[in-house]
């Protein structure tokens, strides 16, 4: 069977693949693996979710999962994901649980689970949650059974730590916020405002079905236009659960989480704070981004694609900063997870230091043409050992030389090969890309 938990917790459309069952049994096997490892006190978990009317449901499945097994449970209502993390370790918790399909549309929702101290959890310990699944129990009774409590200033907390880690004060710029009508529709123009600049917020009214619908990260042209029409200095988009931030400058243009590093590992870098003098991204990154930090000086380390293998890297080495070109951000002295919120404050507390608007500040880099094809295939092994695609990718990274790249990505749930590839133009990059496809899908 295919494991459970994906890259970013467990997923699916709710009530019919993440039902209320599904749910409640997750949490009351992580409660009871967690206590299995620590049986020193009563565990406690912080639960939080994003607006989505499916997470009402699941909130109650999940309080009561962790109830029954003997979990007292913080319930923090809804905020961004980066907020529970941070709150697991903050209020001394066992165990954090954010119900969120974060960028997914609003059928979809998800079930996200923190360690203590806010660190996502290891492949063994999931393993283990989900072999609990299927485990006979015996449950608590009487003062055995988990208390309940609301935690009514959890967004306050958050709000604070996230100021404690802004360096500038943000006087004299604005900018618009599309909180994607998710979790940050409260948090992000609040300490945006209290950060000291004047803020703008759209989409930002969420009703429980309008969460990413037409807006946020995965859709910033709102934003864009509305960055204009307000003379802003620029835009910050958010995904539904925050965890991720993009951005757009004065003129409307996209900055996307690349040009986002780029910009804080020189503003680290300059501050002493780059540990190791080294940024940490994906293999998608843009080839551009490595250029300028060749260009600067700054280690580059590249890990597989997803935030949770960027994590693991930051936390392996020590290093300051990583990412993905998502908008995913990680700056592990502030964060224990991508915080779409603090990358944004720390973009404006450089805007505002340096004075510099943000298209000087992301022109560091020059991100190149990217194309990228899904080349449907038979056999993803096959493809793999072909002497055939080998030598078409080595003619074609020869053509290039250092100015272009490219990437051959078997795709880990379909039958399909990602072929990309970077070039200074994006005819270029389009005429290699098909060229390899088309040896990929005779390879299979």
């Amino acid at each position: 069977m295919a494991r459970l938990f994906g890259t970013d917790g467990v997923r699916g459309l709710a009530n019919e693949e993440l039902t209320p069952e599904l749910a409640l049994s997750l949490a009351a096997s992580a409660a009871r693996v967690l206590a299995a490892h620590d049986r020193s006190h009563r565990p406690v978990a912080v639960v939080g979710r994003d607006p989505r009317a499916s997470g009402e449901m699941l909130e109650a499945a999940v309080v009561a999962g962790l109830t029954s097994a003997g979990a007292d449970v913080l319930r923090l209502g809804v905020l961004p994901t980066p907020a529970v993390a941070y709150l697991v370790g903050a209020l001394e918790a066992d165990l954090g649980v954010m119900i969120s399909a974060s960028h997914n549309p609003m059928p979809d929702n998800g079930i996200k689970l923190f360690a203590a101290g806010g660190h996502k959890l290891p492949d063994g310990i999931e393993d283990e949650i989900e072999a609990g699944l299927a485990a006979p129990v015996t449950r608590p009774t009487g003062i055995g059974v988990g208390r309940v409590k609301d935690v009514p200033d959890a967004g306050d907390r958050y709000i604070q730590h996230l100021l404690s880690a802004t360096p500038h004060p943000l006087a004299g710029l604005r900018v618009v916020v599309d909180c994607a009508n998710g979790a940050s529709s409260f948090a992000a123009p609040e300490v945006y405002r209290k950060a000291g600049a004047e803020v703008i917020a759209i989409h930002a009214d969420p009703d429980g079905v309008n969460i990413n619908e037409h807006c946020g990260s995965n859709h910033p042209d709102a934003l864009r236009a509305a960055v204009v029409e307000h003379g802003a200095d620029l835009g910050i988009a958010h995904d539904g659960d925050a965890d991720r931030c993009v951005a757009v400058d004065a003129a409307g243009e996209l900055i996307d989480g690349d040009q986002i590093m780029a910009v804080l590992a020189l503003a680290l870098a300059e501050t002493g704070e780059l540990a190791k003098n080294t940024l940490v991204a994906t293999v998608m990154s843009n080839l551009g981004l490595h250029l300028a930090m060749r260009a600067h000086d700054i280690n580059l380390v590249t890990t597989a694609v997803g935030d949770r293998y960027v994590l693991e890297e930051l936390r392996a080495s020590g290093f300051a900063l990583g990412g993905e070109q998502s908008g995913h951000v990680v700056l592990p002295a502030y964060a224990t997870t991508g915080d779409g919120l603090l990358t944004a404050l720390r973009v404006m507390s450089r805007m505002a230091s340096t004075g510099k608007s943000l298209a000087d500040l992301a022109a560091v880099m020059n991100r190149l043409p990217q194309v990228l094809v899904n080349v449907p295939v038979a056999d993803k092994a096959a493809v793999a050992v072909s002497a055939a695609v080998r030598d078409a990718v080595g003619a074609v990274e020869a053509e290039l030389g250092e100015e272009g790249r490219v990437l051959l990505r078997p795709s880990g749930t379909e039958q399909l090969v990602r072929v990309m590839v970077e070039a200074p133009a994006h005819d270029t990059a389009q005429a290699a890309a098909d060229r390899l496809a088309g040896v990929v899908s005779s390879a299979s």
